[in-house]
């Protein structure tokens, strides 16, 4: 099942990224074929995008949607279900605790560095 912060962390990382090429709200969801209050809902974290949106908004920004997860931490499965990283390392049983959590750790400072977000504790 996916985390309920699924959608708000990839809605800000599409934000930022909008941000960072310097779009109008309004400017990217053109761009990206969606409604202007969609796009909103989806930034705010109130809408999961379908994989066709997260697509379209990764053309926009000139990347792909398996970045756009990556980014947010998420990564896609085959149903079209969105999983989070933490998720798989926490039950991985091949890890030690300690070699689990320190993955976890890794992970969250490449996510840090990447995207400007501090990492979740």
């Amino acid at each position: 099942m996916p985390d309920p912060e699924s959608p708000s962390r990839l809605g800000e990382i599409i934000r930022r990224q909008r941000e960072l090429h310097e779009m109008s709200m309004r400017e990217f969801a053109e761009a990206a074929g969606i409604s202007n209050p969609y796009l909103s809902q989806i930034e705010r974290g109130h809408r999961e995008p379908s994989n066709r949106v997260v697509d379209a908004i990764a053309r926009t920004l000139q990347t792909s949607a398996d970045a756009l997860y990556a980014q947010a931490g998420l990564g896609p499965v085959e149903d079209g279900q969105l999983i989070d990283v933490r998720d798989v390392l926490k039950s991985d049983r091949k890890l030690t605790p300690r070699q689990r959590r320190v993955m976890i750790e890794i992970y969250e400072t490449f996510l840090a560095d990447n995207t400007g977000l501090s990492p979740r504790g």
